[in-house]
């Protein structure tokens, strides 16, 4: 549950399997899936199980370590399921294209020239 004591975000939800994903890869603090509506041949959602932090800029300022772990776990993914390249991107608030508002990261390779979202 977040910090706040809030209702538990989707991504919550989702790392104590309340909700199905496709999980591809787990760490104690970070979980990554398929993101249900993929923007490219590999789209994959990589988050902190906890909600803490609602965007990358809060995530920075308080833990760099955890920022740090979730930028690995996505390198991972590109490495295993794409050649190695791959885009990281962060949506920071409504205007950025952000829609859920616990920090999370889309790993994008493969087919990228048209790629655009939301999330």
């Amino acid at each position: 549950m977040t910090a706040s004591g809030a209702e538990p975000t989707l991504f919550e939800r989702i790392a104590a399997r309340e909700i199905p994903a496709r999980i591809v890869a787990e760490t104690d603090r970070v979980i990554a899936f398929h993101d249900i509506a993929p923007k490219a041949p590999v789209h994959v959602i990589v988050t902190p199980k906890r909600g803490d932090y609602r965007d990358v800029v809060e995530l920075a300022s308080a833990d760099p370590a955890l920022l740090a772990e979730l930028v690995d776990v996505a390198n991972g993914i590109a490495a295993d399921l794409a050649d190695g390249d791959f885009r990281l991107i962060f949506n920071t608030g409504p205007g950025g294209g952000q829609t859920v508002f616990h920090v999370h990261a889309h790993v994008l390779a493969g087919g990228l020239e048209e790629a655009s979202l939301a999330g």
